[in-house]
């Protein structure tokens, strides 16, 4: 690698073949910058090129990803960097930016195609930020539809329900599982949930707006009565010294891995197929919005999910299966 204080040589050489050198710094990303900044951003434009060609596909393995996914990635998350410089200065994303960036991509006229190319690219850029968890709410497929990922059917939500009662471990996964399944929690937002949030008496969840993912506002969340007792019933039994509700069986904070494993595991108690399916713990979250937006409609669905932006709420007024299997019974 070779670099000058000009950039004419700032790349990375690849064995892609002449003018697909892995470049650190796209033009339009270095005439932003000042003197300072540029400095800043190659270092840290070489570290996490670097990373993806080494380590970043496989960091157990020491895997990396090839130099063209390597050379496509660099210039889609040096375009992400220059929509966030535009809006809040010269900084590293945050998943809000993820999140407002990446809708304005659903509501583009790119191909499917290309929409998932750069949603694979973000998600690898926060990857590299481990300070940073992004669970992105659109799904984009080189065929198919954009939208939000899979949901649970009102079948399976009550399965799921059910069965978070049957597993031994007191009342921790009813109460983390039935609060989602009623508040429609982000994996974040299960990380972050502190007793504090817990209003019993009145049967709601208060988020305050520096605990937000999205750090919108205060939100009040409601919850059924079922949840307020089962949520009650785990606040007795806790013992942690911490302040977060949910800790794992090792004392550390629910992330989106491990919750995806425990909802793996209900699925499976519960006989839920899952082939064919993008099944995370969003699809707890988007059957909340799903359901919501069917019943009550997308004011409320969008004040429950804690939704700034009314066109993110959107993308739940679609007909549920079930409800589409009924309208065709009744057309015979």
């Amino acid at each position: 690698m070779t670099d000058d204080s000009t950039g004419s040589k700032d790349i990375i050489e690849s064995e892609l073949g002449p003018g697909y050198d892995i470049r650190l710094i796209p033009e339009p990303n270095r005439k932003r910058l000042s003197e300072k900044q540029l400095v800043d951003y190659r270092a840290q434009r070489r570290d996490f090129l670097e990373w993806m060609l080494h380590v970043g596909k496989n960091p157990d393995k020491a895997e990396g990803y090839s130099p063209y996914t390597v050379y496509e990635t660099g210039y889609r998350t040096a375009a992400f960097d220059r929509w966030v410089w535009d809006r809040d200065g010269y900084q590293l994303p945050t998943p809000r930016h993820g999140d407002g960036y990446l809708q304005e991509v659903a509501y583009s006229d790119q191909s499917q195609s290309t929409k998932g190319k750069i949603e694979e690219a973000m998600a690898r850029y926060f990857r590299w930020m481990p300070e940073h968890e992004w669970d992105p709410e659109y799904s984009f497929e080189s065929s198919g539809s954009s939208g939000p990922r899979d949901f649970l059917t009102r079948t399976e939500r009550r399965q799921i329900r059910q069965t978070a009662l049957d597993l031994d471990d007191g009342w921790l996964t009813p109460s983390m599982v039935w609060t989602s399944l009623d508040a429609g929690l982000r994996p974040v937002e299960v990380k972050r949930a502190t007793v504090d949030w817990v209003d019993l008496q009145n049967g709601v969840l208060r988020i305050p707006r520096e605990d937000s993912s999205k750090n919108d506002g205060n939100w009040t969340v409601s919850l059924t009565s079922r949840t307020t007792e089962v949520l009650g019933h785990w606040l007795d039994e806790r013992d942690y010294e911490s302040d977060l509700i949910w800790q794992t069986s090792h004392g550390n904070p629910y992330g989106s891995k491990s919750l995806s494993r425990l909802l793996d595991r209900l699925a499976a108690h519960a006989d839920i197929r899952t082939e064919n399916r993008q099944l995370s713990w969003y699809a707890i979250r988007h059957s909340v919005g799903t359901y919501m937006a069917r019943e009550e409609g997308l004011a409320a669905a969008q004040a429950q999910l804690r939704h700034k932006s009314t066109q993110t709420t959107m993308k739940y007024d679609q007909v549920p299966v079930e409800d589409r299997r009924d309208a065709l019974d009744r057309m015979g």
